[in-house]
């Protein structure tokens, strides 16, 4: 009884092992996705690049490692000067990825770190290189040229590593603040230049305006002393007369002392 107890032990402890045995040397790797594979014999990597699912191994001898082929997101930041020699501190955004065929060539030749290796690097080469060429000013006024140019350069270059650019953003510029100090000034200084040529535009126009209105009125005067004539100044006195004696009550005027006033009654006879 107690043998066959031993027995089964033994045969307990063989399944235990070997199963641990097979885990540990599993003759197969899997790739998941978004990813390629290299196979490495005794560390030397294969030419042969592995795409996505189950490959078999050789157990001890062999290993696979894994390349991320996937888009994937980096962002940093750095200082440069621009051409009128003002400190620029530039934030950069970059979505890139590993072609796929050139997964042994990073994996070989960046060490599977082709982030830190190249990307971050060349990142800085080309902010450095691309921000000399502009003015601080024109850094801000022409940001769209400014990140195609950076993008140009960062393509041609990590291109020769199998990199591929998907995409690139400047997230921010930050100058000194004598810099920003200055551009506030300039800019409350054109606020109020072209406040004052509004002013003095609607100055302009206003007193324009006052010597059309000045005219119209003198020539209306002119008008119309051209037609008050003689005969008009009679007319106007003869209507006055007739709209007096209209109004006249037949009642001579009172004076003091009871005398009647003198009026000329005479027929024209001396």
């Amino acid at each position: 009884m107690n043998r066959v107890s031993l027995n089964a032990g033994v045969k307990f402890v063989i399944a235990v092992v070997v199963l641990i045995l097979l885990f540990a040397l599993a003759p197969f790797g899997t790739v998941p996705a978004g990813h390629r594979g290299v196979m490495t014999t005794f560390g030397s990597p294969s030419d042969q690049v592995l795409s996505e699912g189950i490959h078999f191994r050789v157990p001890i001898a062999q290993k696979l490692n894994l390349v991320n082929v996937s888009i994937q997101k980096g962002e940093g930041d750095g200082d440069a000067a621009s051409r009128d020699l003002q400190t620029v501190h530039t934030r950069v955004a970059l979505n890139y990825h590993v072609r796929p065929d050139a997964a042994m060539t990073v994996f070989r030749d960046l060490g599977n770190e082709p982030g830190q290796r190249i990307i971050i690097p060349a990142v800085q080469e080309a902010v450095k290189a691309v921000t000399a060429r502009f003015t601080a000013e024109e850094l801000i006024a022409k940001r769209t040229e400014v990140r195609d140019q950076i993008v140009t350069q960062l393509r041609e270059r990590l291109a020769r590593h199998g990199i591929v650019v998907d995409e690139f953003s400047i997230v921010n510029f930050n100058f000194s603040r004598s810099f920003n100090e200055a551009i506030e000034a300039k800019t409350t200084a054109e606020q109020l230049k072209l406040k004052a040529e509004r002013d003095l535009q609607r100055i302009e126009v206003e007193a324009k305006q006052r010597v059309a209105q000045a005219r119209a009125e003198a020539e209306s005067l002119a008008v119309q002393r051209q037609q008050v004539t003689p005969e008009l100044i009679r007319l106007r006195e003869m209507e006055n007369q007739r709209m007096a004696i209209e109004k006249w009550d037949g009642k001579l005027p009172s004076v003091a002392g009871g005398a009647v006033p003198f009026i000329n009654v005479s027929n024209g006879v001396k």
